[in-house]
């Protein structure tokens, strides 16, 4: 392993989910020197993946990673198969969908349907949300044992007052969502939104993503009819990937 290219890769990660940070708490994490880790977010810098606040000392990633995950995504299967579908559950609902996969421990969005209002939106595709605070990633903990244990040993941090943020409770309500092979979130990632989703299965049966549908909270809780529409979604893309079932089966238990 290259070390420099190693720290480069920490910091990144670091700043992931919209954080910003001086050099001081990046070095503080990292437990490098402050001018080691100067030097690393300088050459960041130059080349466009992190980016200085204009106000302040701190550093957000740069608009570089932008283009570089644009590429990744169009490289993405799952996200190819699911636009179709997504653009008709759009249709079917008038809501904003989204279609998330876990990434370090998070949920990135890796498409964003608009709500067919004709409304100025703000794009989402490559934001990332915590997993324990989304719809997306309640249902990917559910399925994926090593994922939960991993990102619920952690401090979950809360985004709302609404946010759950004991690992314990979270764990309780995983068990809901692989019964039901649905998660739902009101208002505990952004105050006025709520979601809920449904999970996405690879020609193996494994869930590899999930489709959510993005309502007002005052239109909460959702109906029947927009369930029906997300669960035909789900299975629908599921299939095109070759799923031999739908609802997934139960996630093997986490080895020790």
């Amino acid at each position: 392993m290259i070390q420099s290219i190693d720290r480069a890769a920490k910091i990144l990660t670091l700043l992931q989910g919209s954080r910003r940070m001086g050099i001081s708490e990046l070095a503080a994490a990292l437990d490098l020197p402050p001018s080691t880790v100067h030097g690393i977010v300088k050459s960041l810098q130059a080349h466009g993946l992190v980016a200085q606040q204009p106000s302040g000392n701190r550093y957000v990633l740069g608009p570089a990673l932008l283009k570089l995950s644009s590429v990744y995504l169009d490289t993405l299967d799952v996200r190819a198969r699911a636009m179709r579908w997504m653009h008709e559950l759009s249709s079917r609902t008038g809501l904003a969908t989204r279609l998330g996969a876990e990434l370090f421990g998070e949920v990135i969005v890796i498409h964003h349907d608009r709500r067919p209002d004709g409304t100025e939106q703000m794009p989402e595709t490559g934001l990332t949300i915590p997993s324990h605070a989304s719809a997306l990633g309640k249902v990917l903990l559910a399925y994926d044992s090593a994922h939960a244990a991993d990102a619920l040993s952690r401090p979950l941090a809360a985004l709302t007052a609404d946010t759950v943020t004991d690992p314990e409770q979270v764990r309780a309500g995983l068990e809901q969502v692989r019964r039901e092979a649905l998660g739902f979130e009101n208002e505990e990632a952004v105050i006025g939104e709520s979601s809920v989703a449904a999970p996405v299965c690879s020609e193996d049966g494994d869930v590899v993503a999930a489709v959510a549908v993005v309502m007002p909270s005052t239109d909460w809780p959702p109906s029947d009819a927009l369930i029906g529409a997300l669960r035909d979604a789900a299975r629908s893309i599921s299939r095109d990937l070759g799923a031999p079932t739908w609802p997934p089966r139960p996630p093997a238990p986490a080895r020790a």
